[in-house]
């Protein structure tokens, strides 16, 4: 049975301590929204008792709940509030200076993006799997909370921040190894900034000019952390993998995603030329609006604490 509607308020914590020692609220990085339609949420109830082999696909969206921001949001996203693009791939492989830069930033980032912690909609979407609701879950997201949430059948389409790749022998290694040998490369070298979604800041070239980079330690390779960068593409046997999980499902629920990159757009192509139903849950208009028959607007968090995984 559908519990009553009631509007829910996030209890976000009074402040933050940034690297660059500004005060910021949770909500900061989280779209502002209209009342919520308690029709919709009823709507997306019943789609989710329907289900019995749920497919869910996660976004940033989700994540910004945490406290990390994203690119696209509204008002908030890294894209409205600067001029600053993320490193492209093509560039990163190219430009010495280029890594040096990102690494840097990386660096400075690094304490702040790894402390996060799942929210609310992480540890419903975790107990939904526990339930045997959640078939396969598919995020776009490289901070790692669904596994601090718990998440098993999970497939992290973008890559981990957590994990470093040598472009040369291809050793993965964790990313906090690396932060101990950046420290012991550059001691004494310290730099403050505003947080950016993915673990980056925003730092000024002449800040990073003096900046040491370290080489793998197996074959002295370019260091790069094990995530897609833009410009890249996902690897083709995790696309496969996604597919069959896909294939195996019978409903799909968009979390936290305005879908805008064709790497997790395409699964929802596939699914619709499946004719597996399709639900949106997030903040303002996607790229898939137009391939669902349920979008419900409002936050990851407050909404799933609603609804019940029958």
């Amino acid at each position: 049975m559908l519990m009553p509607w009631r509007p829910l308020t996030i209890n976000a914590s009074p402040g933050i301590r940034l690297i660059s020692g500004s005060t910021f609220s949770l909500l900061n990085f989280v779209p502002a929204t209209r009342t919520i339609d308690a029709h919709l949420v009823e709507k997306l109830q019943h789609f989710v008792s329907n289900a019995s082999r749920l497919f869910v696909i996660s976004g940033a969206g989700l994540s910004t709940e945490s406290g990390i921001p994203d690119y696209r949001s509204e008002g908030v996203g890294l894209y409205a509030r600067t001029d600053r693009r993320p490193m492209q791939y093509g560039e990163f492989v190219r430009s010495a200076k280029s890594r040096q830069r990102y690494w840097a930033r990386n660096y400075v980032g690094w304490p702040q993006f790894s402390s996060h912690e799942p929210n609310a909609a992480h540890k419903i979407l975790h107990r939904w799997e526990e339930l045997g609701k959640l078939h396969w879950l598919v995020t776009q997201n490289v901070d790692s909370l669904h596994s601090k949430a718990g998440q098993k059948r999970l497939t992290e389409l973008h890559g981990c921040a957590h994990r470093v790749i040598c472009l040369g022998c291809g050793t993965v290694t964790l990313r906090e190894e690396l932060q101990r040998r950046f420290r012991s490369l550059n001691p004494g070298w310290r730099a403050e900034a505003p947080a950016a979604p993915d673990g980056d800041v925003l730092l000024e070239d002449e800040d990073v000019r003096h900046f040491r980079v370290p080489s793998c330690t197996a074959c002295s390779g370019t260091l790069k952390p094990e995530v897609t960068f833009f410009g890249d593409n996902v690897n083709k046997e995790t696309v496969q993998l996604v597919h069959d999980r896909l294939a195996e499902s019978d409903a799909v629920l968009v979390t936290g995603s305005s879908m805008q990159v064709y790497s997790a757009y395409r699964f929802l192509l596939a699914a619709k030329e499946r004719k597996i139903p399709i639900a949106i849950l997030n903040i303002g208009p996607t790229r898939a609006d137009h391939l669902a028959e349920l979008k419900v607007s409002g936050r990851c968090g407050e909404v799933l604490s609603v609804i019940q995984p029958h």
